[in-house]
Order: C-alpha cells, then sequence, then structure tokens
C-alpha cells in the first residue's frame, strides 16, 4: 500500500507540473486597410519627362494601366557603339511622405552591361556630368560601379504633402513654389516639364538623368535590359 501511495503522490505531481506549464492560446484580431495605386500616385512616386526616340516618354506604364501597373523606362532601339545619348530628365522620383526620405544608393540587376550612368540632379534641362553644367549632380551609377555607398546620404527629399497631381520644389514656401504634374494620357504616367531648379533638402523632388554610353565593342548585339533600383531610408519613427 506504501508503494502504491507512493506512486499516486508522484502522479499528482505530475499533473500539477504540467498544469502550471502547460501551453496556454487565446485568440485576438485587428482589421486592416491599405490601398493599392498607380506608380505615379504612390507615397514615393515615378513621373515621366523626357521622350523617348520610339515613341512617347522614356518613363511608361507596361502593363493595362488597371490591374498591372508596371512601369518601364524605355530608351528606344537605334543604338550602337561608340555611341552616347543622354537623358536629362529621364524621370524624377517625387516624395509624398508627411516626412523627408533619403536616397542613399542605386544598384541595377542585369543579365549583360548595362553600359549605363546615372547621376541625381535638379536642374531638368542641364547635363548633369559636370558640376559645371549643374552644381546640384550626384553620380550614383557608373558603368557597372555603385558610386555612391549605401552608408551615405545621395539626395533628401524633402518632405512632401500627399497631393499626387503636384511637387514642389521649395517645400518651406509651398504657397509660390508648387508646379503641376498632371496626367499623360499617351504613356499613363504624370509627368512634368517645368525648368523650377530642385535642391537636396529643400525639394520633393529630384531629377534622375541617365546616360547611355556604348562602347567600340560591346558584350552582344541584340536588347539590352535590367532594374534599377533606388535605395530610400526614413527616420519616419523620430
Amino acid at each position: 500500500m506504501k508503494v502504491k501511495r507512493k506512486y499516486l503522490i508522484l502522479a499528482v505531481l505530475f499533473l500539477i507540473l504540467n498544469l502550471v506549464t502547460a501551453t496556454q492560446y487565446a485568440v485576438t484580431k485587428v482589421d486592416y486597410l491599405y490601398t493599392v495605386v498607380h506608380p505615379s500616385d504612390a507615397s514615393i512616386r515615378y513621373i515621366g519627362s523626357d521622350n523617348s526616340s520610339d515613341r512617347g516618354r522614356v518613363l511608361r506604364v507596361t502593363g493595362d494601366n488597371e490591374t498591372s501597373l508596371g512601369l518601364q523606362l524605355r530608351f528606344g532601339d537605334m543604338y550602337s557603339n561608340n555611341m552616347i545619348r543622354t537623358f536629362s530628365a529621364a524621370f524624377a522620383l517625387v516624395n509624398e511622405e508627411r516626412y523627408p526620405v533619403n536616397i542613399t544608393h542605386i544598384n541595377i540587376s542585369s543579365t549583360n552591361n548595362t553600359y549605363m550612368k546615372i547621376w541625381l540632379h535638379g536642374n531638368r534641362t542641364a547635363n548633369a556630368n559636370s558640376t559645371s553644367n549643374d552644381p546640384t549632380t550626384v553620380l550614383m551609377w557608373g558603368n557597372e560601379t555603385i558610386i555612391n555607398a549605401s552608408d551615405t546620404i545621395a539626395w533628401t527629399l524633402a518632405a512632401g504633402n500627399e497631393n499626387s497631381s503636384e511637387m514642389c520644389y521649395n517645400t518651406s514656401d509651398p504657397a509660390n513654389c508648387t508646379i503641376p504634374t498632371p496626367w499623360d494620357e499617351d504613356d499613363h504616367v504624370r509627368y512634368s516639364m517645368n525648368n523650377s531648379i530642385a535642391l537636396s533638402g529643400v525639394a520633393d523632388y529630384v531629377w534622375f538623368q541617365i546616360s547611355i554610353e556604348i562602347p567600340e565593342t560591346v558584350d552582344l548585339v541584340g536588347g539590352h535590359g535590367g532594374t534599377i533600383w533606388i535605395h530610400l531610408e526614413s527616420d519616419a519613427g523620430s
């Protein structure tokens, strides 16, 4: 009997221990909501400007503009060796967030040579290949090489106002410095042809100059394409 009593006590202790350490389960819930919009109307949005040699703007929608909203830069097809073609305003990036956003660096993923240089700058019509042409210029990508490092700030987009129909070259004076960004019905993007100068930390937008520089000897004849990655950061939580 003493042995059975001993086992009974052990069994009770084991049961109590399991009750103490047992996993507890609960269910709770929270709703969520977000809205999918066109890339020209997003919080960090793309707008076009320069025209390509084939048709319409360099920046254009590739999908049906309803459910497929991919954007693509189309630079045309008539390139050969020893040729340089520069688009000083291939597109602009506009900040609509209520806080500043920094552009740190740019890289390109591609299966072939890009033969491409990319600058950030503030003068839409100036050739950004030198500071004498445009003092605001920052070289970001140079023929397969990241120029501006990922731990630096190349350009600061000033805080926006969540209004995709306009941008501002001096956000401290929006009443006098606001620029419209109307809709291009042919290429299905917003655009601007305004020549006001954008400065880092002052304007909520920046222009991207892209230069295609084909050398004497090329890697292949045919299509060259890839993806441009623009890296951004912000202190939205502070």
